[in-house]
C-alpha cells in the first residue's frame, strides 16, 4: 500500500512538474486556470487529466482536435514516479525522503526548462536555497546533508565559483559564457549538500557536458562558442554525488 501511494504521487507532482515546465517560461501562473490542449485551447477535463493513464488511454492526442501531445508530458510523469519510488525505497518514511522529493521535483522542472529554454527560473532557485539552509538546522539529518555552517559555505562557495567563472570569461572573452542561473543551481546544491559537494558536481557535470557535445563539435553543427544549456549536466553531477557521496567522502577523508 505505501508502495502504491508513492507512486500516484509520483504520477501527480509529475503531472505538476510538466505545468511548471511548460507556464513558467511564459510566466504564467502555475496554479491560475485549469489544464488546456495547447493546440485548440480547450480545457482538458479530469478524466483526460490522469498522470499516465490519460495519456496511454488516448494515445497521446487531445480528445477534442487529436493534436499530438508531446511525448514529455508522459516521460516526466513516468520520471517522476520513478524517482519517487526510489527515493522511497532506499530512506523509507524519513525527513530525508520527504526532502529529496521535494528537490527531485525542482530538479526536474530546473532540468528541462534549461534544457530547451536556456533558463533557470528565480522562482525555482530561491526557495529551494532557503529551504535547503533551513533544514540544515535539524540536528537529526541524515549525513549525507550538512550542518547550518556548512550549509551556509556550499551555498556562498557554489555561487562564487560559477560567479568567477562568469567574470574572468567576460574579461579574456569580451562576452557572457554561463549564465547566473546556473551559479544559483549551484549555489543551491552547496545549501543542501555543503561545499564539500561543489568540487565533485563541478568537476563531473563539466566532464558529462563535454562527452556530450563531442559528437556535434565533430559533425561542426556546433562550435566551442555554442550556448549550451549546463544545468542539467549540474543536476546529473549532483544526482551523481548523492549516490556516491559515502564514498566520496572516504575518499577524502579516510
Amino acid at each position: 500500500m505505501d508502495f502504491l501511494f508513492i507512486i500516484i504521487l509520483g504520477g501527480l507532482w509529475g503531472s505538476f512538474a510538466n505545468v511548471c515546465i511548460y507556464r513558467l517560461p511564459l510566466e504564467k501562473g502555475v496554479v491560475s486556470g485549469r489544464s488546456y490542449c495547447p493546440g485548440c485551447k480547450n480545457q482538458i477535463i479530469w478524466k483526460d487529466n490522469i498522470p499516465i493513464l490519460s495519456y496511454l488511454l488516448l494515445s497521446g492526442k487531445c480528445r477534442k482536435c487529436k493534436n499530438k501531445i508531446s511525448p514529455q508530458y508522459l516521460l516526466i510523469e513516468i520520471l517522476s514516479v520513478i524517482v519517487f519510488f526510489l527515493i522511497y525505497f532506499i530512506y523509507g518514511v524519513t525527513t530525508t525522503t520527504l526532502f529529496l522529493i521535494i528537490l527531485s521535483v525542482g530538479f526536474i522542472i530546473i532540468f528541462f526548462i534549461d534544457l530547451k529554454h536556456f533558463i533557470i527560473p528565480n522562482s525555482l532557485t530561491f526557495p529551494l536555497m532557503i529551504l535547503g539552509f533551513l533544514k540544515s538546522f535539524d540536528p537529526n539529518l541524515n549525513t549525507l546533508f550538512p550542518n547550518y555552517v556548512n550549509s551556509l559555505i556550499g551555498g556562498v562557495f557554489g555561487y562564487g565559483i560559477i560567479w568567477s567563472i562568469i567574470f574572468f570569461y567576460k574579461q579574456v572573452r569580451k562576452k557572457e559564457g554561463m549564465g547566473l542561473g546556473d551559479a544559483k543551481l549551484l549555489s543551491v546544491i552547496g545549501f543542501w549538500f555543503g561545499w564539500i559537494a561543489i568540487p565533485f558536481v563541478i568537476f563531473i557535470s563539466s566532464i558529462i557536458a563535454l562527452f556530450s557535445v563531442i559528437p556535434s563539435l565533430i559533425k561542426k553543427s556546433k562550435n566551442m562558442s555554442s550556448q549550451i544549456p549546463f544545468g542539467p549536466f549540474i543536476i546529473l553531477g549532483c544526482i551523481l554525488y548523492i549516490i556516491f557521496a559515502v564514498q566520496y567522502k572516504n575518499l577524502l577523508f579516510g
